[in-house]
């Protein structure tokens, strides 16, 4: 027998009376000072008013008046001294031994293996720039394989078990599965889920990934007041890619991760086509430097590249990142003396480590402190295109909590191929991310004893290996030695 449940009445409903707002709801927006959004409360339709009441009731006003607050407070203050970032806190390409990538891989495989890593995606923006309302994932750079992004990665992650499997010195080869954490937005979250669907999650256990959406907030005018995206809608955005910390708090997963055996996680933004997920390198290095976060960094290009870059802030002061836009032209291009390279030379490229200790006490030491980065936007409004604050937290927003952090030089042409922008524009757009990993892939393959052929210029072409075939250029010996390729092609099973 089926049983009917009475639904909730809205404030609305229970006020009884729909000529005016709900009191009750009314004087807290008082105490507020928001009480604006029922400004035009007289011309809604009644279906109008009950979806304005319930978009209001669905926000912790008390919360978000803290954030504008605090945010808005910080602003203008003198920021804290920036100091290079210490010679210790970094593992550079040149004093790393052959010795010690080893021992750092068979750490990270061993871990692996063990089930002590997850991997968490941040992966709630739009192709917006690209020419896409599609999520960044599904996103095709033109591969011969026409691998979208999410494909990539998810193959990444196939190969990596499978290595690690391999590497078990006791007990039977069995695979441990790599829990997928997938973090979406209210505007990518569905899509995001068919398209896993309707591709098999490409051959993960759909139990292996989970989806889980970052919150939104409302998007403030100059004076703080919410901004009306309609008579009866606040304007709302994602909080940024650093509202993965309080998502993952109020969406329980801290406890699943924990439950699932998970003491590591490799944590980064979808739209890096070489981002070598699951590094079992860089999870060795982590757990060999016995560190809270550890993050990835590529040497800065030149000085006025648009990158954040790690800094220490204050004497002997914790690391963290400052955004391009923050630091003093004459700091972006001073030199270090003794080795002739930029003083502020380690780029933030968004490739980060984290202990579930330390995710778990940032979750909740973020949200205290409430400080927000406002983003100056033309934000959609009733009023046209109103000039006002996004709120968002970022990801690298965590590093000046951590007692540690370590970084870990790579190579920009092996790990870092950014997708932001439509093919045309100058820099980080699919044609330039394509032949990044094409001409790596070639190198892998020559290196393997194979040999290319191509009928427009190398530096225009090169071979895609699939991640099913080898995860950092290994094992392509059997594959490619003594055969030729004629680029562009993809080397397969």
């Amino acid at each position: 027998m089926e049983v009917c449940k009475m639904r909730e009445p809205t404030a609305l409903e229970s006020n009884g009376d729909s000529s005016s707002p709900p009191q009750a709801l009314l004087e807290r927006l008082k105490d507020y000072g928001q009480e604006d959004v029922f400004a035009l409360w007289d011309e809604l339709s009644a279906e109008e008013r009950d979806f304005l009441v319930k978009d209001i009731e669905s926000l912790d006003v008390s919360r978000i008046d803290r954030i504008i607050r605090c945010s808005f407070n910080s602003q203008g203050l003198p920021a804290a001294a920036i100091e290079p970032v210490p010679e210790g806190s970094v593992s550079t390409l040149e004093e790393r031994t052959m010795e010690d990538r080893e021992r750092w891989w068979n750490m990270g495989m061993k871990a692996i293996s063990e089930g002590k890593l997850g991997v968490l995606l941040l992966s709630g923006g739009q192709g917006t720039r690209l020419g896409s309302s599609d999520p960044k994932g599904c996103f095709n750079i033109g591969l011969p394989s026409g691998k979208s992004l999410f494909q990539l990665q998810a193959e990444r992650i196939l190969c990596v078990q499978r290595l690690a499997a391999q590497s078990r010195s006791e007990g039977p080869n069995t695979i441990t599965p790599i829990h997928w954490y997938i973090m979406t937005s209210p505007y990518t979250d569905e899509t995001t889920r068919k398209y896993f669907e309707s591709h098999k999650y490409f051959g993960l256990e759909p139990d292996q990934v989970t989806f889980f959406q970052q919150g939104t907030i409302p998007c403030v005018s100059k004076d703080g007041r919410f901004i009306m995206e309609t008579p009866y809608r606040v304007a709302k955005s994602p909080d940024g890619n650093g509202g993965v910390f309080t998502a993952l708090k109020f969406s329980r997963l801290l406890e699943d991760m924990s439950a699932r055996g998970i003491k590591y996680i490799d944590c980064y933004g979808v739209d890096n086509a070489l981002v070598r997920v699951a590094d079992p390198t860089f999870l060795g290095y982590f757990i060999d430097r016995g560190v809270a976060t550890a993050a990835k960094v590529v040497r800065k290009a030149y000085p006025q590249e648009k990158v954040g870059v790690f800094v220490r802030r204050g004497k002997g002061g914790p690391l963290a990142v400052v955004e391009y836009s923050e630091l003093d032209q004459s700091l972006s291009s001073a030199i270090n003396q003794q080795t002739g390279r930029l003083r502020f030379c380690w780029s933030n490229v968004c490739l980060h480590m984290f202990s579930l200790d330390f995710l778990n006490q940032v979750a909740n030491g973020l949200e205290k402190d409430s400080i927000y980065h406002l983003a100056e936007k033309k934000i959609p409004s009733i009023h046209g295109q109103t000039l006002g604050y996004k709120l968002e937290q970022f990801i690298f927003d965590a590093f000046p909590y951590a007692p540690s952090t370590a970084l870990f030089e790579v190579l920009r042409e092996e790990e870092f191929a950014p997708v932001k922008n439509a093919n045309g524009s100058n820099f980080d757009t699919p044609d330039s991310a394509r032949l990044l990993l094409l001409r790596l892939h070639a190198r892998w393959v020559v290196a393997a004893g194979g040999f290319l052929t191509h009928s427009v210029p190398l530096y225009a072409t090169g071979v895609e290996v699939s991640p099913l075939c080898s995860y950092a250029g290994e094992n392509l010996e059997a594959i490619c030695r003594g055969r030729t390729f004629h680029a562009p092609c993809e080397i397969s099973f």
